[in-house]
């Protein structure tokens, strides 16, 4: 064996090493990227969380100085859900009922 054809080996190796230490660089950065989109994202969901939060007080706020009845108007539209909820035989012929407004459901 001659020491050409081990040169040419070699260099083979060292440059899918070269290739290898590229592409797990690459996958570094992209995993770093990934990290910090998913951080921004969980932000978020907490500000918003936050903001539905405050927004659900002030709307209870307002709708116990109107008498209405929150947690009956809330149980009311989980169970319209419920009834029109995928494979529901109502819902996929178009029949089911349309939901009362808050006014309605006081009365």
């Amino acid at each position: 064996m001659g020491l050409g054809s081990t040169t040419k080996k070699l260099q083979k190796v060292v440059d899918m090493a070269d290739d290898l230490y590229t592409k797990l660089n690459e996958q570094k950065e992209q995993l770093q990227e990934l990290h910090a989109t998913v951080e921004e994202t969980s932000d978020r969901v907490d500000a918003i969380d936050r903001e539905q939060t405050e927004q659900r007080a002030l709307i209870e706020a307002l709708a116990e100085e109107q008498g209405l009845d929150t947690d009956a108007i809330l149980t009311e539209a989980v169970i319209e859900d419920a009834e029109a909820a995928p494979g529901d035989p109502t819902a996929e012929d178009g029949t089911a009922s349309e939901p009362q407004s808050a006014s309605e459901t006081t009365d």
